[in-house]
């Protein structure tokens, strides 16, 4: 399930968007990938478009690899963490963490490839790019070679780890991959090159990504900030979902992307797929599929019982958030077909 307004959004949301800063300003900070993600866009909209300012928060980001940014977040050293799949592990090897809010409802990453290449069969025998090794952008590409076309790692094809998005347009145009796994605004970039969209994950696999967490003792001391960061971001996502003009241009800053068209064309394509909300049933599958890695990497004991997942949101604090912004239970949207 997933929330919206029920009254004008574009009018409200474009107002509040306008609103001066907040006399009195909380600082806090973000964690932010070292590339722009289609996950994070509500941040990025939420950054650009004053919510942060106007819910009376001075918001910093922190650069970093996923990896680095989950463990700086269980440290202390960022407040909200937007990468779930790593806070998932971390969750489940004892970290003390709560889910705030979310972001994205499905895998936004799409493979591209060499022209030459016609269909995701011709991928056998080839190197493809993807990200680290249990990040989303490596994950989510196995996962659907894997489970919908009965590639695997290492039999079907290989793969080089690249840390940016930037990098693996890189190897296509070098010749050093045939195809990589890129978030969306990145594979219009490919696209415009000359490169094809061999294929998108979001067909695949519903999820919650770019979900947020911050560690339970943040929360706990915090909690007027979380609503407020809640806020920001649910304001964000109907921005985002009702107003393009304004949206293009965040997205075309945050991607590197310099034609206004090819902007647009990544905002018909995702704008409608966020919301604040985290279903219960994608964040059990969060938990899940990170579960089954862990056995196959020797870091979960095997027949070892997992603990409910939902006890890791924070359900009063998004639901009463929510519920003081006028929003109300609905279907959330389903992943887009080609």
């Amino acid at each position: 399930m997933f929330y919206i307004k029920t009254f004008a959004l574009a009018a409200a949301v474009a107002a509040m968007a306008m609103i001066g800063t907040a006399d009195a300003q909380t600082k806090i900070k973000i964690g932010r990938t070292l590339s722009g993600s289609g996950f994070h866009v509500p941040i990025y909209i939420a950054f650009e478009r004053g919510f942060f300012k106007k819910e009376g928060l001075s918001a910093e980001y922190v650069s970093m690899t996923g990896k680095a940014l989950v463990t700086a977040g269980i440290s202390g050293n960022i407040d909200f963490v937007p990468i779930p799949g790593g806070g998932s592990q971390a969750t489940l090897m004892g970290a003390d963490l709560r889910y705030v809010v979310g972001e994205s409802l499905i895998s936004q990453w799409a493979i591209v490839s060499d022209p030459k290449i016609m269909s995701v069969k011709d991928l056998k025998g080839k190197v493809l790019g993807y990200g680290r090794a249990g990040a989303a952008d490596y994950d989510e590409g196995e996962i659907v070679l894997s489970r919908f076309f009965g590639m695997e790692v290492g039999r079907d094809y290989k793969v080089i780890s690249f840390q940016s998005e930037a990098d693996r347009v890189a190897g296509l145009i070098n010749g050093d991959i045939s195809a990589g796994l890129m978030s969306f605004p990145t594979a219009a970039r490919a696209q415009a090159a000359g490169f094809k969209l061999l294929l998108k994950t979001g067909q695949y696999l519903p999820r919650v990504g770019g979900s947020v967490w911050v560690t339970a003792k943040y929360l706990k001391q915090n909690r007027g900030t979380v609503k407020k960061f809640i806020r920001a971001i649910a304001g964000a996502i109907e921005y985002l979902k009702a107003n393009k003009a304004g949206s293009v241009p965040v997205i075309m800053s945050e991607f590197g992307i310099k034609d206004k068209k090819q902007a647009g064309i990544v905002w018909n394509e995702i704008h409608d797929q966020y919301s604040p909300d985290l279903p219960g049933d994608l964040f059990k599958k969060l938990f899940v599929g990170r579960q089954k890695r862990m056995v196959k990497r020797k870091l979960w004991p095997a027949g070892k019982k997992m603990p409910d997942p939902l006890q890791f949101i924070a359900r009063d604090v998004l639901n009463e958030t929510l519920r003081e912004m006028g929003y109300f239970l609905q279907a959330r949207p389903k992943p887009k077909s080609s």
